[in-house]
């Protein structure tokens, strides 16, 4: 049985749920959302596998969480770089950076030869907000990402893919797949052109929250914030 999707809009709206009567604050939200991906960053590429982890940030919340996931996969022993081309001056994501450059998490200029020396990849650009064309720089980091022979774990959405109908017809992302995908809160509907490994983080969501917005909570194991579950017809 797959779970149910959210939409965007249901999903930008539960956002403003969690934060209201929910009474989470967006530290908070983007806390958990990072932490449930370096879990699922953990699960499918242990440090034997290699330690170096590349995160690609994007300028929004998706890039927030990408920060926080980068800094937990410091903690548990990888060696993470993080690609962050337009960093935000928000308060918040300013405190997320600097908190990477006390643990001297390196930041790097150059996608392209950074991924050659990375063992994982963190695509975190665009998340479930993101619609329109890819602007620069990110066009060619889409275009690395759908060449890489590395393994690649999206954040709530492969960048580039729209979230209602999935990867574009042509252009950056068309090709792109990557091996692991973690959705956050919910699977968007997206996910019925996803081929890998997927996950859902958000083991935070109350019962009533679940109920009014018809969420399937997945059954999350012992210390877990992640779930595997299945895509589409695809079963575990």
């Amino acid at each position: 049985m797959t779970l149910k999707t959210l939409s965007a809009k249901a999903a930008a709206a539960l956002d403003k749920e969690l934060m209201s009567t929910g009474a989470f604050s967006i530290d908070q939200l983007m806390e958990l959302a990072g932490l449930s991906v370096s879990q699922a960053v953990f699960r499918v590429h242990p440090p034997s596998q290699g330690k170096r982890i590349l995160v690609a940030c994007g300028p929004g919340n998706n890039g927030g969480d990408g920060l926080v996931a980068a800094r937990h996969l410091f903690h548990y022993g990888y060696m993470p770089s993080v690609y962050y081309p337009k960093q935000s001056s928000n308060e918040l994501y300013q405190r997320l950076s600097k908190q990477l450059r006390d643990l001297e998490i390196p930041f790097v200029d150059d996608f392209l030869e950074a991924e050659k020396s990375s063992d994982h990849i963190v695509d975190a650009i665009f998340g479930f907000s993101f619609s329109g064309e890819v602007r620069e720089p990110f066009p060619a980091v889409i275009k690395a990402l759908e060449d890489t022979r590395r393994p690649v774990t999206s954040v709530d959405a492969p960048s580039s893919w729209s979230i209602e109908s999935g990867p574009p017809a042509s252009g950056p992302g068309s090709r792109f797949m990557p091996a692991f995908l973690i959705s956050l809160t919910a699977p968007k509907p997206l996910v019925k052109h996803f081929q890998g490994r997927h996950f859902v983080g958000g083991r935070f969501v109350s019962p009533a929250i679940a109920k009014k917005y018809d969420l399937d909570i997945p059954e999350y194991q012992g210390l877990d914030q992640v779930a595997e579950v299945p895509c589409g017809s695809q079963k575990l």
